[in-house]
């Protein structure tokens, strides 16, 4: 599992959140777990007021928002397979993080 590879949500809110995006370094590959990020359906959202914390991408065809406000750390063998890569988006993905945690607010 490598930063910023898209996995299926084999969750049971699976059909609001399709796919997560993993999120931590390869540096703690050794850990029994990763850091994800839910990619929400942007169809069940309302209105994004952040879109540099919500950034919106396409995977398989489905339209799905970066959701940093519901991170959470998954046991590797509860990630689903492997569908694809946001490393292109990278930038954004860390932009979110950053707006999420800057001390910039207090």
């Amino acid at each position: 599992m490598s930063q910023f590879d898209v996995h299926r949500n084999v969750g049971q809110r699976r059909e609001s959140i399709p796919f997560v995006v993993v999120a931590q370094s390869r540096l703690f590959d050794g850990y029994r777990r990763r850091v994800v990020i839910p990619l929400v359906r942007r169809s069940v959202l309302g209105r994004i007021v952040n879109p540099r914390l919500n950034p919106s991408f396409k995977i398989e065809g489905i339209a799905v928002v970066l959701h940093p406000l519901e991170i959470v750390s998954v046991a590797t063998a509860q990630v689903g397979e492997c569908v694809g890569s946001l490393a292109a988006e990278a930038d954004a993905i860390v932009a979110a993080l950053d707006e999420l945690f800057t001390r910039a607010f207090g």
